[in-house]
């Protein structure tokens, strides 16, 4: 028998006593968790997100929003949605891959210059395929997938300024095959690990460096436990709002359409506060004293490229640069 950790037993705990609680009058309630606090862009965008599906639906279907892994880590969420149960969240597009694996191609490495041509992509026929693709093979209902986290910046204990400066570091990334990829062509040791353990890990020496979007280093306090952030940007964090299949089936189509719509607003609302609140991120995180470098992106560019035959990325790169031509 599989045991759980204590906060996966606190989640299905958490879980079991809401599903006692779905408002009067409501069709369905959507139950959204996410490990950012509430006031990270993300945790903003889900509560302007949760207040207008309200107002929208005239109540009908409501959506209640658990910040800080209250409902556990991002993997933890999506396996229990996949099960059934009434759990979404906001999660970087990689991590569905291992179910319909065209989706990686969100996460590839420095493959959108800027938000604008993730947005527009995410909207695409071939991306919104995937899709549907993604609601048959896992269970998985993606909402929208213009939730910008932000670019990607290595955090370390000592300055880098090429790849080879990331040999034999050991940096924490998310445990996707294209985050895994990308981090180890870029010369250091992928090490997967929760989010919510990432500050310990670094504080205690078990990881030596990790990569994060300039909002989550300042929101999880990184600042104490690292000494160089570098702006390598090697992925732009354009993450998906995904709620289970069973749960979203349950909505009428009519609310559907609302929802979905919301979700993209709502994501572009939220990736605006991303680009705005991210400058002065790394500003505040500077006046602590940890180094904000720039570095050439020519060496690391020219690592990562083999990234995308290795994973077989290649059609979807094509894809993605034929939408964006348009």
């Amino acid at each position: 028998m599989t045991r759980l950790t204590p906060r996966q037993t606190l989640a299905a705990i958490l879980l079991a006593s809401l599903a006692l609680a779905v408002p009067a009058g409501a069709e369905t309630t959507l139950r959204v968790g996410t490990v950012l606090a509430p006031a990270d862009p993300m945790g903003q965008g889900l509560d302007k997100f949760a207040k207008e599906v309200a107002e929208a639906t005239g109540g009908e279907v409501q959506v209640e929003v658990f910040h800080n892994s209250q409902l556990g880590d991002t993997t933890e969420m999506l396996d229990q949605a996949r099960a059934g149960a009434n759990v979404g969240t906001v999660t970087d597009v990689a991590r569905l891959s291992s179910f319909v694996p065209s989706l990686a191609i969100m996460s590839a490495p420095f493959l959108f210059d800027t938000y604008e041509q993730a947005d527009k992509f995410a909207l695409s026929d071939a991306y919104l395929g995937w899709g549907d693709e993604l609601k048959e093979k896992a269970g998985l209902m993606m909402l929208a997938s213009n939730w910008y986290q932000g670019a990607r910046h290595a955090l370390t204990q000592k300055p880098v300024s090429s790849p080879a400066d990331l040999s034999g570091v050991r940096m924490r990334t998310i445990g996707a095959p294209v985050w895994i990829e990308t981090i180890r062509a870029m010369g250091a040791e992928p090490t997967p690990i929760a989010w919510g353990e990432v500050y310990s890990a670094l504080q205690l020496g078990t990881i030596d460096a990790a990569e994060a979007q300039p909002t989550a280093i300042w929101g999880a306090k990184l600042y104490e436990v690292v000494k160089h952030v570098t702006k390598t940007g090697h992925i732009q964090l354009v993450t998906a709002l995904v709620v289970s299949a069973e749960s979203w089936d349950q909505i009428s189509p009519e609310h559907q359409k609302i929802v979905r719509d919301l979700a993209v607003e709502n994501g572009r609302y939220a990736s605006g506060l991303t680009i705005e609140l991210g400058e002065k991120a790394l500003e505040d995180v500077a006046a602590t004293g940890v180094t904000i470098s720039d570095v050439d992106l020519a060496p690391f560019k020219e690592a990562v490229a083999g990234v995308y035959p290795l994973l077989e990325l290649e059609k979807e790169a094509e894809i993605v640069r034929s939408v964006l031509a348009d």
